[in-house]
């Protein structure tokens, strides 16, 4: 075996999901503020949240990350706050984005044959990691809705550590955590721009897969660089369907 730790990106890897973030999701968030005394109509909190975000963001960046993260929670909390309703602040941060994150939600699903090519993979001998640029308040709770954690032997997700993909940082999080070694790594995710080019930074082989999550802008997977086609250490497939590439993981 090549590759004893396969490192999973999680939306449009081994995730569907779309989200609309409109106008009437503000809106309805807005409401629960308004059940706390925190009045804000939908377009006060989106200007709001927007210009508190991005004065962490660059509070961050003057320090010490290129790709900050902001856990989105708190940024919740601080529009309480100024809103004048410090008790219970962090709890109601919380809930208003989850509430933010299901009014925004049109679904989440596993792509095809996923749970059975993870525990196909688990049985011949991979570890298996999840390196996810996402929001704990949102996706610890996905992950368990899809029965997706059971799966996996951890979970990193960047908003814990105010740093995302492809900061080589959040890569040398989990390889120092659980002691891996980088030549012994796989990286599979659905991004050339942050899940592939973090990777191949931190020193990691890659997988690019090309589903119709993969931004516009990147181009399809190059069928000269298939698994049992290409020697690697980079190697590209098209498409989300696991059956499919669990095999073509067995000829890394």
């Amino acid at each position: 075996m090549q590759y004893t730790d396969l490192i999973f990106d999680l939306y449009g890897t081994l995730v569907d999901i779309h989200t609309e973030e409109n106008d009437l999701v503000w809106e309805k968030t807005a409401f629960y503020f308004g059940f706390y005394g925190a009045h804000y109509t939908g377009e006060s909190l989106k200007a709001a949240f927007q210009a508190e975000l991005r004065a962490r963001e660059a509070k961050a960046g003057q320090s010490y990350e290129c790709f900050p993260d902001i856990p989105f929670e708190q940024v919740m909390a601080e529009l309480f706050r100024a809103k004048g309703v410090a008790e219970k602040a962090e709890e109601l941060g919380f809930n208003a984005a989850q509430l933010f994150r299901i009014c925004s939600l049109d679904y989440v699903n596993l792509y095809p044959g996923v749970l059975d090519a993870l525990k196909g993979l688990r049985q011949r001998g991979h570890r298996l990691w999840l390196l996810s640029n996402a929001q704990r308040a949102f996706t610890a709770y996905e992950l368990r809705l899809l029965g997706l954690g059971d799966q996996l032997d951890g979970i990193y997700i960047s908003s814990d550590y105010r740093c995302r993909k492809p900061d080589v940082r959040f890569y040398q999080a989990l390889m120092e955590a659980q002691n891996l070694r980088a030549e012994n790594c796989l990286m599979i995710g659905n991004d050339l721009e942050t899940d592939i080019a973090g990777a191949k930074a931190a020193g990691l082989a890659t997988l690019y897969m090309h589903t119709e999550l993969t931004p516009p802008d990147q181009r399809p997977a190059d069928p000269r660089k298939l698994p049992g086609v290409h020697p690697g250490p980079h190697w590209e497939v098209e498409g989300s369907d696991w059956a499919k590439i669990s095999d073509l993981l067995g000829k890394i």
